[in-house]
């Protein structure tokens, strides 16, 4: 059996059986081409733990950093776990592979400041309420990108002021929405009434002018452009407005295990990071303040 002959049967695995998102299956793809790439046309069943380190190797001298090589590594182990179990291959050559580790970078944040006159639109036009509802809800419920393009209207609860959000690993979950959220989404849903071409009441939250839903690439547009019209000088991702909401929910709270729940983190240990930033900002205001921590 062929290379292709064997991914294509890996391929039907984690489409029908795991169940893994578009997005992860085309992820995993594109790093078993990588895999498949050096050395050129050795087959599958004969790769060893030094055909693997090698290409650790290669790709670290690329510049791939620890994190995309852990992540490249893990769909290599998964699929040579598919192709003992199923096609009795001897041997996981990426099994005791580890990726090399990377100095820890804090995720970038906003202060509280910057986060409300950038979610603070007062334009009424189409697109000016969409993203005003898009943008609360981003900062209110702490979600991914991928969480918020797949919201349907149904999934937004108005008099428990709730949404129930499908997370990573189709896992769902349902997260608090503030009010300021809820009277924009709800200005918004009166003006996606007059949107054509759209099937049914119960479908995509957020669309475009045509009735398409939105596409992550023209969330993230509109993001960098309301940054620009709102004078936030920052580089702003819808990723760094969830960094933004778990960092000033811990500020506030102190409650570390129920930022993990909000953020529907499956293990608190991915939520920590959150705790060094938390304490940066401490820092900063034992300096200010306090009598002893200056330097004379």
């Amino acid at each position: 059996m062929t290379n292709q002959e064997y991914i294509q049967h890996y391929l039907e695995f984690i489409k029908f059986e795991k169940r893994l998102s578009p997005l992860t299956v085309k992820s995993y793809l594109r790093d078993i081409g990588i895999l498949l790439e050096t050395p050129p046309k050795k087959l599958l069943a004969d790769f060893s733990i030094d055909d693997i380190r090698r290409n650790v190797s290669i790709l670290h001298a690329k510049g791939l950093n620890g994190k995309s090589l852990s992540r490249m590594i893990s769909a290599w182990r998964s699929l040579f776990d598919f192709l003992n179990q199923r096609f009795h291959f001897k041997h996981n050559p990426a099994l005791s592979i580890r990726a090399p580790k990377d100095k820890k970078q804090l995720p970038q944040t906003l202060s509280i400041d910057q986060t409300v006159k950038l979610v603070s639109i007062s334009d009424s036009s189409f697109l000016g309420i969409r993203d005003h509802a898009i943008l609360e809800l981003f900062y209110s419920s702490g979600l991914r990108l991928s969480e918020l393009i797949n919201l349907k209207v149904e999934d937004i609860n108005f008099s428990e002021q709730t949404v129930t959000v499908l997370g990573k690993g189709n896992k769902s979950r349902i997260v608090p929405t503030g009010g300021q959220a809820i009277n924009a989404i709800q200005k918004w849903l009166e003006l996606r009434k007059i949107i054509k071409n759209i099937d049914s009441e119960h479908s995509i939250l957020f669309l475009g002018k045509g009735g398409r839903p939105l596409s992550a690439r023209a969330v993230q547009y509109r993001l960098k452009i309301w940054a620009i019209k709102q004078g936030v000088p920052e580089n702003i991702h819808p990723h760094l407005l969830r960094h933004s909401f778990a960092t000033h929910i811990l500020q506030s709270s102190q409650d570390l295990r129920a930022v993990q729940e909000l953020l529907g983190h499956a293990n608190i240990s991915t939520t920590q990071i959150y705790t060094h930033l938390d304490f940066q900002h401490l820092s900063k205001i034992y300096d200010k303040s306090h009598p002893r921590a200056k330097k004379k």
